[in-house]
């Protein structure tokens, strides 16, 4: 009965696998929760595009990544950050969780909002286009 008793306890110091994921099932993924196909179009003028529902000072995905997402971008703290093209970066899109967290803070940093599914899909699709 004692050991009953541990499970919770070693449960909850398990830590949680990574999410494995490839660019193709998160792309199927979002599009199937959008309901439409995805267009790297629509991707790339989200990409280079200008909002202005964010934060001043990230008003486009380009403030950090640059124009060529298959080169090195930086962050506002100087911070580099890896390729966001798979082609160039394998390791980008392989983790749902850490895909979700920064599709998270970005999309609310560059747009003032979370971005809808579409908006992901376009974005995977135009990144695993490069």
């Amino acid at each position: 009965m004692r050991h009953l008793l541990v499970l919770p306890f070693l449960l909850l110091a398990t830590p949680v696998a990574a999410q494995s994921t490839t660019a193709a099932e998160l792309l199927a993924k979002y599009t199937a929760e959008a309901g439409t196909e995805a267009s790297a179009e629509r991707g790339q003028a989200l990409f280079l595009a200008s909002h202005s529902g964010g934060k001043s000072d990230t008003p486009s995905c380009t403030t950090c990544h640059g124009t060529d997402p298959r080169a090195m971008g930086q962050a506002r703290t100087g911070k580099p950050i890896a390729p966001l093209a798979p082609a160039v970066n394998p390791e980008r899109f392989t983790d749902l969780k850490f895909v979700e967290k920064w599709f998270g803070r970005n999309c609310t940093s560059v747009l003032g909002r979370a971005c809808t599914a579409a908006e992901k899909a376009d974005l995977v699709a135009w990144l695993s286009s490069l």
